[in-house]
């Protein structure tokens, strides 16, 4: 049962993390319309068009990427307030231990990581969805080309399938140069199959190839040959997960990027860390909000020159170094220095200790 002191506490978290979370929105949402609107109405979509279909899973991607910055200066600020006002000293003079005064911010911070987890594994992904089939468009050129231009790409079937594209087009799911190789396990071609074009139909659930040409290689080197002006071919997959890009991982939620993961594992792909990352910061980052928490709980709770002030400057200045760190650790994670696990849970696994000796510092004191 919450007392006086615990509703108090909470309202005043509650109150202060939306108001940061308002306030945020705002300026963040009003700089980055004006930004990209000449690049938005550049490629024939208006700024109504993406205020309405893009920016609020665009937010909502945004708020759960801040939401530890956020909870952590809510927390630096409101405590400060309140320990300049000297109400903490007198909440611990009327019996209360410190512990018992953590209390609220433990049930708050536990409640906003719970809601954040359920967003980051299944309802964000589906905002992505959305926000990443039209992110591209507030690109510059260079960067828009990667997801809607043309390139060669190759991908693994299995362990003994391939294809190489000479030319894909990922937004029009087309392209030209198509070659399909399979070989047996001692390496040896045993199928191939050419064709000039071909298209993604999405009725059948198949690829169409425009003049093709089959090879069948037997035990005893003799070839059969094949050819013609139209193939339907199934490869078991649509071709966003036969030829993913990096935004792939941020559109499934977490059943299906696990089934995704695992499918690849099978396929013999080794470059998963991009995939992984994704996994792993899913729980990660909510996780950090009970941590940092109570470290915004152990630096601003106790009255000291500065105030306010220098509360809030130290607090978002290790906020942003905690989050970012995470962008940073996600380079080094792909390039394969760490592992995806303990590179998505470094910051975790630094600050939490750190936390945890400032809390029990403080509430010794």
């Amino acid at each position: 049962m919450f007392t006086i002191i615990d509703r108090y506490i909470i309202k005043k978290y509650l109150g202060t993390f939306g108001f940061m979370l308002g306030l945020l929105t705002i300026i963040v949402l009003v700089i980055d319309v004006q930004a990209k609107a000449p690049r938005i109405e550049s490629n024939g979509f208006t700024v109504s068009e993406f205020l309405v279909n893009f920016y609020p899973y665009w937010i909502l991607n945004l708020i759960i990427t801040f939401m530890s910055i956020l909870v952590f200066i809510s927390v630096i600020f409101f405590t400060s307030r309140i320990a300049n006002n000297t109400e903490i000293v007198a909440i611990i003079s009327s019996g209360a231990s410190f512990h018992r005064f953590a209390r609220p911010y433990l049930i708050t911070s536990g409640f906003i990581a719970i809601m954040a987890l359920l967003l980051n594994h299944l309802v964000l992904p589906l905002a992505n969805t959305k926000k990443n089939a039209l992110e591209p468009y507030t690109y510059t050129a260079v960067s828009r080309d990667e997801f809607t231009g043309s390139s060669e790409v190759s991908t693994q079937l299995s362990k003994t399938e391939y294809i190489f594209l000479k030319s894909y087009n990922k937004k029009e799911k087309r392209g030209s140069g198509f070659l399909y190789q399979k070989f047996d396990k001692n390496h040896r071609l045993t199928y191939q199959l050419n064709a000039s074009e071909f298209y993604w139909d999405k009725t059948k659930n198949k690829f169409v190839l425009s003049n093709y040409l089959e090879k069948t290689i037997k035990g005893d080197d003799t070839e059969k040959l094949g050819n013609g002006n139209s193939m339907d071919k199934s490869f078991g997959h649509p071709p966003e997960e036969l030829f993913p890009d990096v935004l792939l991982g941020q559109n499934k939620t977490t059943p299906e990027l696990l089934q995704f993961i695992k499918r690849e594992k099978e396929k013999g792909n080794a470059n998963l860390n991009t995939y992984l990352n994704e996994l792993y910061q899913r729980t990660s980052m909510p996780v950090s909000v009970i941590i940092l928490t109570f470290l915004g709980l152990s630096l601003s709770s106790q009255k000291k020159r500065g105030g306010l002030g220098l509360n809030l400057a130290l607090g978002i200045a290790l906020a942003f170094v905690f989050v970012f760190s995470f962008e940073v650790l996600k380079v080094v994670s792909e390039n394969k220095t760490l592992t995806p696990l303990l590179a998505m849970w470094l910051p975790d696994i630094v600050f939490g200790p750190l936390a945890l000796i400032l809390y029990f510092k403080r509430a010794n004191q």
